[in-house]
Formats: C-alpha cells, sequence, structure tokens
C-alpha cells in the first residue's frame, strides 16, 4: 500500500466512517448515497490520508454494486452496427476504414472477421479503445462445456 495513503489520525478516520457510513451497497439509494459521498470528496483538494482512504472505499463498494450494470460482450460486428446507428452513417461511411462496401457488408453479416487494421482504424475513427472490437468468449467451469459449444472436438473428454 502506498504510504502516503495511510491512516494516520484515527479520530479523523473514525469520524469520516461515522459521517459517511460506508457498507455494502444493496439498493440504488445507497448508492446514490454513496456516489455523492465520493464526489464530494474527489473534488476536494488536498485530501487527508483519511478522506484518501475512504475514497478508496467507496470507490470498491460503488464499483461492486454497479457491476450487476456489466453488459454482457457483444460481437465485434454488433459493436461495429451499432457505432454505424449511433452515429447517423451508412455503410458506404466506412469504405476508408474496409476499403470496400462490401466488406463493409461481410463484416456486418459475420462473413468476414475484423482485421487488425480495420481495428486500428474503427478505434481511431470513433475514439474508442481496440479492446473493444477483440471477440469474447465467455469462459465455461469445465472444459466438458467448451467442448459442447463447438469446442476442439480432439481434447480428450
Amino acid at each position: 500500500m502506498n504510504p502516503a495513503t495511510e491512516i494516520e489520525n484515527r479520530q479523523e478516520y473514525a469520524k469520516l466512517l461515522a459521517d459517511v457510513l460506508p457498507h455494502v451497497i444493496h439498493t440504488e439509494e445507497e448508492n446514490e448515497r454513496c456516489t455523492a459521498a465520493l464526489e464530494a470528496l474527489v473534488i476536494k483538494r488536498n485530501r487527508t490520508p483519511e478522506e484518501s482512504r475512504i475514497v478508496e472505499l467507496l470507490t470498491l463498494l460503488i464499483e461492486s454494486f454497479e457491476e450487476r450494470y456489466s453488459l454482457p460482450p457483444a460481437a465485434p460486428r454488433d459493436i461495429v452496427r451499432h457505432l454505424i446507428e449511433s452515429n447517423g452513417l451508412r455503410q458506404v461511411d466506412l469504405v476508408d476504414v474496409f476499403g470496400a462496401e462490401s466488406t463493409v457488408s461481410e463484416v456486418l453479416s459475420g462473413k468476414r472477421d475484423l482485421a487488425k487494421s480495420h481495428i486500428e482504424k474503427l478505434s481511431r475513427r470513433f475514439n474508442v479503445s481496440p479492446e473493444l472490437f477483440f471477440e469474447r468468449r465467455p469462459e465455461s467451469p469445465t472444459s466438458g462445456d467448451v467442448q459442447q459449444a463447438g469446442g476442439d472436438s480432439s481434447r480428450p473428454r
């Protein structure tokens, strides 16, 4: 742990805990209260080590609560489709990224995967992380599940 964030004044830390009352968040109201407390501390200049520790704690609690809102991974083609729609574009508008309108169509229909060059150009064009376009496969608890889902059938079961 960074020594600068070590608790130096236990009384101040205890007062902050009493004021903020941080705990595992279960409701939207609790999340809003913790978020407001966090925001008030984050904008503060020259936070004390104790305030920094409360910021750290609130951040973890809020992130844990908000994980339930995380979206399932989307296929890269669905992300490209969303970016096209949300930016009011047409397939022809991405010819500079893909080289041809037919390539855009093949990617969007799933007949063709995104190439590295497509990912680089898309991330620059839409100012997003290239990671957004990486294919994500759900992790399965056992190798048997992977095989049933179309995994390598040459592996022993």
